[in-house]
C-alpha cells in the first residue's frame, strides 16, 4: 500500500523469531494481519503464514477484521467467510496459534 518494500521487516521479523523459542510464554513475538478488503488476499495470507511457520509454529498470528474509519471509511467490512478462510489457510500452512481478532467487526 505504501510502495516501500518490506524486505527490512521481514528481516526483523526472522531475526526476532529466534527470542520467542527462548521465551514462548508469554510470547516473546507475535505476529498481525489486517485484513483490508481489496488489499489483502487469501495468497498473502498463505505467503506470510508459510513464512512465520518456517521460523517457528508456536508464534501467536492474529487475523485482525478490519474497521472503516478515516481516510478508508468508503470501505467495506470483511467477511466472517473471508477471515475463517484466512484462518483455515494459516493453520494449513503449519501455524499453530492463530486467532480472529475483532470479532464483532465481521459481517
Amino acid at each position: 500500500m505504501s510502495g516501500v518494500s518490506n524486505k527490512k521487516a521481514f528481516e526483523n521479523f526472522e531475526k526476532l523469531a529466534k527470542y520467542h523459542k527462548k521465551r514462548p510464554e508469554p510470547p516473546f513475538l507475535r505476529a498481525s494481519t489486517l485484513l483490508v478488503p481489496h488489499y489483502i488476499d487469501e495468497e498473502e495470507i498463505e505467503n506470510i503464514s508459510r513464512f512465520i511457520a518456517n521460523l517457528d509454529p508456536t508464534i501467536p498470528y492474529s487475523l485482525l477484521a478490519f474497521y472503516p474509519w478515516y481516510l478508508f471509511s468508503d470501505m467495506p467490512l470483511i467477511s466472517r467467510e473471508f477471515a475463517l478462510r484466512c484462518e483455515k489457510i494459516a493453520r494449513n500452512s503449519g501455524l499453530k496459534k492463530v486467532r480472529i481478532g475483532n470479532l464483532h467487526l465481521l459481517r
